[in-house]
């Protein structure tokens, strides 16, 4: 089921929740398997109270530029509406579309300008009205294998994982495929945030 150009209500409480306390706030990510037939493994992302915000899965069909696209994923919210569509080109490049009703928008690319087994970087370029790109919008710096992944618009954080740690005497064992995204206040466009963390761990073991 498509968007509407109405914010989505887990959304919007987010942006409403970061705008209000001027905080940083948390996601949580995990790793599900679907219940019974279907695609396999998808990706939760929760908030504190444990509640679904978003989730990222396999489409159930083929995209039909299929020639150019080596694999793709989904960004949903909580209610299963498709808010983006991600495409990885055969050429590594990675292009968003942002899904109003049936309609896809083109609305960001994603270049991969450095891949080495302990640091992975990216550019990523807002896609104008005319379809052009524009200079570099965000970067992103990390190391996948560490779960490390921080998001710069200038110089400015606008997010980043980290690995979950447990307080106290006793350590509690968290999987590398468990982890929290910080998300800083000043960008509101929570869904293009998660779908970048999407793009950064794909292909990495224990992803979608």
């Amino acid at each position: 089921m498509g968007s509407s150009n109405v914010p989505h209500e887990s959304e919007q409480v987010l942006a409403d929740d970061a705008d209000k306390f001027r905080i940083p706030f948390d996601l949580f990510v995990s790793k599900k398997q679907n219940k019974g037939l279907g695609n396999g493994s998808y990706i939760r992302f929760t908030n504190s109270c444990g509640n679904l915000v978003f989730k990222a899965q396999r489409p159930p069909n083929k995209p039909q530029n299929h020639s150019t696209v080596s694999s793709s994923k989904l960004l949903l919210d909580a209610s299963g509406n498709t808010l983006f569509s991600i495409h990885k080109l055969n050429n590594g490049s990675w292009q968003g579309f942002r899904i109003n009703d049936t309609r896809e928008e083109l609305v960001f690319g994603v270049e991969k300008t450095l891949d080495k087994l302990t640091r992975t970087e990216f550019d990523i370029f807002l896609i104008g009205e005319k379809r052009e790109d524009s200079k570099t919008d965000f970067r992103m710096r990390g190391s996948p294998f560490k779960r490390s992944c921080t998001i710069y618009k200038g110089d400015a954080i606008v997010a980043e994982t980290s690995l979950m740690h447990k307080l106290g005497i006793k350590k509690a064992f968290v999987p590398r495929s468990r982890f929290r995204i910080t998300i800083f206040p000043g960008h509101t466009d929570l869904g293009l945030v998660v779908s970048l963390i999407v793009i950064f761990f794909d292909g990495r073991k224990l992803w979608v």
